[in-house]
């Protein structure tokens, strides 16, 4: 199974890995995290393939992905 952790205190909502994310299962969350950013989730977990664009795209480096 893929696991993809989001690092909620680095993200900064900018969306970069919702773009980069073929199925378009990671999406921005409605909960805001301490800088006031609403920050990257997935919507889905298990259709999840471990392409890792997100993780690649992600300037804050606060996508980790594990297989």
């Amino acid at each position: 199974m893929i696991k993809v952790i989001v690092n909620k205190k680095l993200c900064k909502g900018c969306e970069l890995c919702t773009d980069a994310c073929p199925l378009k299962i990671m999406v921005l969350g409605d909960v805001l995290n301490n800088n006031g950013y609403n920050y990257a989730t997935q919507k889905d977990q298990d259709k999840c393939t471990g392409c890792m664009r997100c993780a690649l795209m992600c300037p804050e480096s606060a996508i980790e992905i594990y297989k």
